[in-house]
């Protein structure tokens, strides 16, 4: 199968909403009059962000969710994105539960396959997504990491630490019930990219983003950002991984110092963390209904900068967490 033949097969389709989509040297969008384009890319390789033998539906699940996680992080509504594969060799068997996985997610969000680029190499796939954002009143409604305050809370959405509880068990480092490691492993290998939320948060959130790298290195970039700091109390946030409710968790099987790296640093969440005033905390709660994803308050920012970790005795938490670093 050519590489024009493999296109066709597996990734043409319909693109009602974009003006042109798969077939011409470029692909034209008409974003919504009173609106910005969103744009991200995201790049996944084998063996430095997903392993060899991982399900190929998943992998088309989750190279399309870590960027869609991006645009939730904006605020943005899903609008196409364009899949840039390189592929070791045309294998039937594993592109059809790939483009099946990738687009599944894509149907779920309206988001459209407009065009891209496939050759032979190692496993790479590189995924562009546009989104939308409002313009009111010649504003800009997307959420930027730029906006936080002292004296805003911070928040998370969802779990943390469960894909690095994975990681670390398929490493050999931590040893899992069949289970547990089942359910880790989803959170790994299918995360569950926050749009609704991110949209629900405009308005109410002061300053947004996604928890790709492990919570504290992501959370520095707003704060850099923001120019301010913050003090998170980790005796909330070791309770954020979803394993941690299964029974095995009751006898010590997953330990303190485990847990807090997890969740600290574990990485491949694709969570929001986000900051909002005070006076917001009901409209935060509201935007976690609509939304159908539960919200977790887990410190406050502070005018100080730097990032203030306190124990469950409002303690300094002493040790160093590393998130995950592309070139390291």
């Amino acid at each position: 199968m050519g590489e024009f033949d493999l296109i066709a097969r597996y990734f043409t389709r319909p693109t009602p909403r974009a003006v042109l989509g798969v077939g011409d040297d470029c692909a034209l969008l008409q974003p919504a009059p009173g609106t910005q384009l969103a744009i991200s890319s995201d790049m996944l390789v084998e063996g430095r962000h997903f392993f060899a033998d991982v399900d190929p539906f998943a992998l088309g699940h989750k190279a399309l969710a870590v960027n869609l996680s991006d645009l939730a992080a904006c605020g943005a509504t899903p609008l196409a994105f364009t899949l840039a594969l390189a592929l070791p060799d045309v294998d039937e068997a594993w592109l059809a539960p790939f483009s099946r996985g990738l687009l599944a997610l894509a149907d779920a969000h309206g988001c459209e396959l407009v065009g891209g680029d496939t050759t032979r190499g190692p496993l790479n796939i590189c995924i562009t997504v546009f989104g939308e954002v409002p313009v009111v009143h010649g504003k800009s409604q997307a959420l930027l990491r730029s906006g936080a305050r002292a004296g805003d809370d911070v928040y998370v959405s969802g779990t943390l630490g469960d894909a690095r509880l994975a990681l670390e068990a398929l490493r050999g480092n931590i040893a899992l019930p069949a289970e547990l490691l089942a359910q880790a492993r989803e959170r790994l290998e299918r995360p569950t990219p926050r749009v609704a939320l991110g949209q629900a948060l405009r308005g109410v959130a002061s300053a947004a983003l996604d928890i790709s790298d492990g919570l504290l290195g992501d959370l520095r970039h707003l704060l850099r950002a923001s120019g301010v700091g913050a003090t998170l109390d980790t005796s909330i946030a070791i309770h954020l991984i979803a394993a941690c409710a299964h029974p095995d968790c009751a006898t010590g099987l997953i330990s303190l110092k485990n847990r807090l790296n997890c969740v600290l640093a574990g990485g491949d969440d694709y969570e929001l963390a986000f900051s909002a005033p005070v006076s917001a905390r009901q409209a935060v709660q509201a935007a976690a209904r609509q939304a159908a994803t539960p919200v977790t308050r887990i410190g406050c920012i502070d005018a100080e900068p730097g990032l203030r970790l306190l124990d469950a005795d409002g303690q300094r938490l002493s040790g160093a967490f590393a998130s995950f670093d592309h070139f390291a």
